[in-house]
């Protein structure tokens, strides 16, 4: 729940007397234009920056109040570019959860709509991403931070944009594995697609730092 959240950076603000109530086991989507702040709200949840103004509560207790270890054990973060790093696309997969089956990796990349393609790479997951450069497409690239979401499996589960880069087959299965992860999870989506956003169970539009 957020409480007169507000939100400045240096001397502008960004967001200014935020109120609004995430009810557990929803999916929320967070709607405005670019700019207007949405982002920053899905950082404040994950507490990458503290609020200036009012306060953000999980289930109760003031976010910065929660150990830190805990409060990302419990949500998981989907920015809108997904970075690789240097390794096989196993461990760039499975960074969020290293100890990771090849079992639980293939229900992960499933449910993310990426594990054909991993079947049809050199070595599979243990192809250096080095070795495909810029053969990764802008939605192959967001299909792996998907996959990252669903192997970390946080009952908390921002996502910024996560089909921005979708054709609407993929879409649709992404779409349909998260509709299938709504029994015990809670979601907060950002989504300029009308298709992404029709998902969701509620809607606030964010203007000028404003939320209605």
């Amino acid at each position: 729940e957020a409480r007169g959240v507000g939100f400045s950076y240096g001397a502008e603000q960004i967001l200014g007397n935020v109120n609004l109530r995430i009810q557990p086991k929803t999916v929320v989507n967070i709607a405005g234009r670019s700019g207007s702040g949405k982002s920053t709200f899905l950082k404040l949840l994950m507490r990458f920056w503290d609020v200036t103004e009012g306060s953000i509560e999980l289930s109760g207790t003031d976010i910065r109040a929660i150990d830190t270890t805990s409060l990302r054990d419990n949500e998981s973060y989907m920015t809108q570019e997904t970075h690789l790093f240097a390794g096989t696309v196993r461990e760039n997969i499975a960074l969020v959860k290293p100890e990771a089956t090849d079992a639980e990796l293939d229900e992960a990349c499933r449910k993310a709509a990426i594990l054909d393609l991993i079947g049809r790479l050199p070595q599979g997951y243990d192809t250096p991403v080095g070795e495909l450069g810029d053969t990764l497409s802008g939605g192959e690239r967001q299909r792996i931070g998907l996959a990252r979401v669903f192997l970390y499996d946080a009952p908390f589960v921002l996502l910024d944009e996560p089909t921005s880069n979708l054709d609407s087959l993929n879409e649709a299965a992404v779409l349909s594995a998260l509709e299938a992860s709504k029994a015990d999870k809670t979601i907060v989506l950002v989504s300029h697609r009308a298709s992404t956003c029709m998902f969701a169970d509620k809607t606030y539009s964010v203007e000028n730092g404003r939320v209605s």
